[in-house]
């Protein structure tokens, strides 16, 4: 997002409000410039101030209304009056027309004289601007993606009908005709707009299957005939570098695809299945700039606490969670906070997700022979500060993570378990002595993504007692709170065209945090260790379990229980 007004402004309006100090801001200013980011993000980041009072200031800087689309309704047919093209282009959308004949637009940069003149000879009417924030933005593009969705079968049918006309003789002809590159590119721009992170192609006895994982969890959009099955995949295994001609081994592969100014990484994975190919798409946006800890969903009190822990120049940082819990993103986000230019952030990953400026990413390559263990003994060798590893997979990775650790750096790295506590058994079942785990451990995070309710159709109700029953169970088994004082209010989304009648959109952090202090290395160290006065102790000093986390966030009305006792059963 532009800064709407000029920095020095900005930098006058907080200084006198209190809100940060002069050199402060100059220090935030030159970080945003030099990682790239836009100086609102960074204050937000740092918790210089929030959203909803940096939309508050910029509208009153500007002298205009913020937009706040979460606490409206928009009609897509008044968003459609301006084509999605347009739209991103020139960061504005109609979102209403008053009975004067003004139409009313969430604009970047209200100020943009230039483009309130275009908008308003392209709806021949006046134009009376508000500002929108990133969210807002994101918003509106997404009910864009709403109507694509509703012509989404239409324009596939209407493709696939086209394809079953052709005379190609051979997959590899039919693969580059019209068609069937319309179909690889409405499959692909239908994921995009849906906010979807993988595609699924997949062949059954009697058709071929179309789904998209959305905010987690998988969707069936449609089936088609079986028959043009092979000449999309082939289709997608050309523009991924893939042999055609190959049905019978694994391949990977990927591709960019463009969708009007978003360019979006695909990372393609081939398997031969007993009906034929499975083709899966993982969708990466390269403009996609890392999460702040608020944005990753920890509260302001685990915040603070995990701020404490970066600011350590040596021991281990633990991710844990299963396949799909946002380990990475909080891994990222943790760079993201510790890339400063005295600082030499190495990472080794499978693979680079994302692409983070003046951090050496590399990726791990078996065939060439550089696996984690072989990546990291080489980083060793490149004088880092801080490396971070995508994975401990084995003994020997997590040998040399132990010793980095030890030796004056800080090791940042994920880890399959369950919760905080487990993490530590599994790094005994990797060959780490107890004694060095708890020397190099500073903290332990565990996480899941639960689904967020749809801001735009969230509804309040008072829950059963099935519900309480379920609840108080989880809250005894955790030690938590006591019986009878589970949550009187509860929420939920109701299912609108802004979230396709989910009533979720989007995802959000649910965490545990186990501070490794002096008592903790003691229980790790015993002779005997015991995993349940890990957890005991672990309580006593003040963590919330992710359960605990989760019940929070469901009353606060970030998302459902449902969603927390889904995720936690997982």
């Amino acid at each position: 997002m532009k800064l709407p007004i000029p920095p020095l402004q900005l930098k006058k309006r907080l200084v006198q409000e209190g809100l940060v100090a002069p050199d402060r801001f100059d220090s935030l200013f030159e970080e945003a410039a030099r990682k790239e980011q836009n100086i609102l993000d960074i204050l937000i980041s740092e918790r210089v101030v929030d959203r909803d009072y940096l939309s508050g200031l910029l509208s009153s800087a500007l002298g205009v209304e913020p937009a706040n689309f979460a606490d409206r309704q928009i009609d897509p047919q008044t968003v459609k009056l301006l084509s999605e093209d347009l739209a991103r282009q020139r960061q504005s959308i109609v979102f209403g027309k008053e009975a004067s004949g003004i139409y009313d637009v969430a604009m970047a940069d209200p100020s943009d004289l230039e483009t309130i003149e275009f908008l308003a000879q392209h709806l021949k009417g006046k134009v009376k601007p508000f500002l929108a924030m990133p969210e807002d933005l994101n918003r509106g593009f997404s009910i864009y993606g709403y109507a694509l969705g509703q012509d989404f079968k239409k324009l596939i049918e209407e493709n696939v009908q086209a394809s079953l006309r052709s005379q190609s003789k051979t997959v590899e002809e039919a693969a580059a005709e019209l068609p069937v590159v319309a179909i690889v590119n409405n499959i692909m721009s239908y994921g995009i707009a849906s906010r979807a992170s993988d595609i699924h192609l997949e062949i059954l006895e009697d058709a071929f299957l179309i789904r998209y994982r959305i905010d987690g969890v998988l969707f069936e959009a449609m089936r088609l005939p079986k028959v043009i099955h092979s000449a999309v995949a082939a289709r997608i295994k050309l523009l991924s570098g893939l042999k055609i001609d190959e049905h019978f081994k694994p391949q990977d592969g990927r591709f960019r695809h463009q969708l009007v100014d978003e360019m979006v990484d695909v990372r393609v994975s081939v398997i031969p299945t007993f009906y034929g190919e499975k083709v899966e798409m993982r969708l990466l946006e390269t403009s996609q700039k890392p999460l702040s800890l608020e944005e990753l969903g920890m509260s302001p009190e685990v915040a603070r606490a995990v701020s404490e822990d970066l600011k350590k120049s040596y021991g281990m940082i633990l991710s844990c969670g299963p396949t799909g819990s946002g380990k990475t993103s909080t891994l990222y986000a943790f760079m993201n906070i510790l890339n400063r230019p005295e600082v030499n952030v190495v990472t080794v990953e499978d693979p680079i997700e994302y692409n983070m400026r003046y951090v050496n990413q590399t990726q791990i390559n078996p065939q060439a022979g550089v696996t984690f263990a072989e990546g990291l003994r080489s980083i060793l060798r490149q004088d880092p500060n801080v490396i971070m590893v995508g994975e401990i997979r084995d003994g020997e990775t997590a040998d040399i993570a132990v010793q980095a650790a030890l030796t004056g750096h800080l090791l940042l790295a994920s880890l399959h378990t369950n919760d905080s506590p487990t993490a530590i058994p599994r790094l005994f079942d990797l060959g780490v002595p107890p004694f060095l785990a708890a020397s190099v451990l500073n903290v332990i995070i565990a996480q899941r993504l639960v689904r967020k309710i749809c801001k735009t159709c969230i509804a309040s109700y008072e829950p059963g007692p099935e519900v309480k029953k379920i609840v108080e169970g989880q809250l005894a088994e955790a030690g938590g709170r006591p019986a009878g004082n589970s949550p009187k209010l509860l929420y939920r989304g109701k299912g609108c065209k802004a979230c396709g009648m989910t009533g979720y959109r989007g995802r959000i952090g649910i965490f545990e945090v186990l501070e490794v202090a002096d008592t903790m290395k003691k229980l790790i160290a015993a002779p005997q260790f015991d995993l349940d006065a890990v957890r005991k102790e672990s309580r006593r000093a003040g963590m919330k379990t992710m359960f605990e986390d989760g019940l929070l966030k469901a009353e606060l009305g970030l998302t459902t229980i449902e969603e927390v006792l889904r995720v936690m059963r997982e």
